[in-house]
């Protein structure tokens, strides 16, 4: 319990009646009684203010939530007291997610439940719990403060963003791919995989004639195709130190878990099993698996999974991939190439195309290409612009000793990275490579 504004106020206006007393204006008598009543008001305040009921706190909260996108939560604040309550709210909220409308001061009627929106921003995945809702509540003169915990114990868990997923699921796989962003063209018939026959049209070629079928029909008969099915796809995704950059408040690892769900949907809409290894840091695995509830099994296995601050044994990850994943398969390796990595990562590539497809997604810091375009001021802005610069050279030489080794390198930003990745895998889908 600590004294409001206004018992500070009546201190002042009692230090005011000394200061009299001294000058003389005023007896020692007034200054005593005014002592007397402060103090009596001050006790029967505090004792009215220590048996009021504390009011009860129910809290609206999803047991999950994605990272990076903005929640409503919402309290719901009720007592039992025969007068209006003046409360301040702040809901125990974890670690130091931004927060919009709290702390927030509210009247609570007797025996009436008054709801209390606020809105929150995860910045971080994992298990979190708000221990509870902290109130403090003014007496009824308004001399005293005093703050209770309401034990409103929850717990959430953040997951990547799965926000986009839910907008992919209502439309069909091929317009899927273009809300991504990835631009790629039809080519009717001319898949891996038979899908139907029909009759010719102009521009079919001769290898999807059916000459079998042509001679019972009398007439041109063509194949159909799609793209093969049941292929599988596997995630490899750095959790080393090249992950702890962070573009547009979020670290690449998240972008990278982002981009990496978008295009295990993309594949299990396409019939394909996905699979996950992260490595690194901490590690993961995921077995492929096929179906669309494998998005909440994926969801399960990297929602608490974070990158640290360790270098990344690349070698040792396509050892770990190549005893557990025997059957050939498309391989997406996501990190940030440097040159003081490449010939683990040279060597890695070069032991995992033994059996798989690689394709390997170095992601570039954006705050790299804003600052070569800044207008050189003085010495400093041109220090800066010449490490960047050369940066930039070394990493260029990297990728160009990788591409050399792996022909499918992507060199791109958080935000080009989840077009980049599905654009990929349906090329290597339609070119039948895998």
């Amino acid at each position: 319990m600590r004294p409001a504004p206004s018992f500070i106020a009546g201190l002042c206006a009692v230090g005011a009646v000394g200061v009299l007393v001294v000058l003389g204006w005023i007896p020692l008598v007034a200054f005593a009684v005014a002592c007397a009543a402060l103090l009596a008001v001050a006790v029967i305040d505090a004792l009215r203010l220590r048996a009021l009921p504390t009011p009860t706190v129910e809290r609206d909260l999803p047991k999950i939530v994605p990272v990076g996108v903005e929640r409503q939560i919402s309290l719901r604040l009720r007592h039992d007291a025969a007068r209006t309550l003046m409360v301040d709210v702040h809901d125990l909220h974890p670690g130091d997610w931004p927060v919009f409308g709290l702390p927030r001061r509210v009247e609570l009627p007797p025996n009436r439940e008054v709801d209390l929106p606020y809105r929150i921003t995860p910045n971080a995945r994992g298990r979190f719990r708000y221990p509870g809702c902290a109130l403090r509540i003014a007496s009824p003169w308004r001399l005293w403060r005093q703050r209770r915990i309401v034990a409103a114990e929850q717990s959430v868990r953040v997951y990547p963003n799965f926000a986009p997923l839910t907008k992919l699921a209502l439309i069909g796989a091929e317009q899927a791919s273009r809300v991504v962003g990835a631009h790629l063209r039809r080519r009717r018939g001319e898949g891996t995989e038979f899908q139907q026959l029909r009759e010719y049209r102009l521009g079919d070629t001769l290898r999807q004639i059916d000459w079998k079928a042509t001679q019972r029909a009398r007439k041109l008969i063509s194949r159909d195709y799609q793209d093969e099915r049941n292929q599988q796809v596997m995630l490899l995704i750095d959790t080393g130190r090249r992950m702890l950059a962070r573009d547009d408040g979020l670290s690449h690892f998240d972008h990278v878990l982002n981009a990496a769900l978008m295009v295990a949907y993309i594949a299990l809409r396409q019939g394909d099993a996905v699979g996950l290894l992260a490595a690194g840091g901490d590690s993961r695995f995921m077995a492929p698996q096929r179906g669309l509830g494998t998005v909440d099994t994926l969801l399960n296995t990297v929602f608490d999974l974070n990158a640290s601050a360790v270098a990344t044994d690349y070698l040792e990850a396509a050892t770990v991939l190549g005893a557990r994943q025997s059957r050939r398969c498309l391989v997406l390796l996501i990190t940030n190439a440097r040159d003081e990595d490449i010939d683990d990562l040279l060597a890695a590539v070069r032991l995992l195309q033994r059996r798989h497809l690689v394709c390997v997604a170095s992601l570039r810091e954006a705050a790299l290409d804003r600052e070569l375009k800044h207008v050189v001021n003085g010495f400093d802005d041109a220090l800066m612009l010449g490490a960047i610069a050369q940066y930039v050279e070394q990493r260029t030489r990297t990728h160009a000793l990788l591409r050399a080794q792996c022909p499918d390198l992507l060199d791109v930003t958080c935000a080009q990275l989840p077009a980049a990745l599905v654009e990929h895998y349906l090329a290597m889908k339609r070119s039948a490579r895998l």
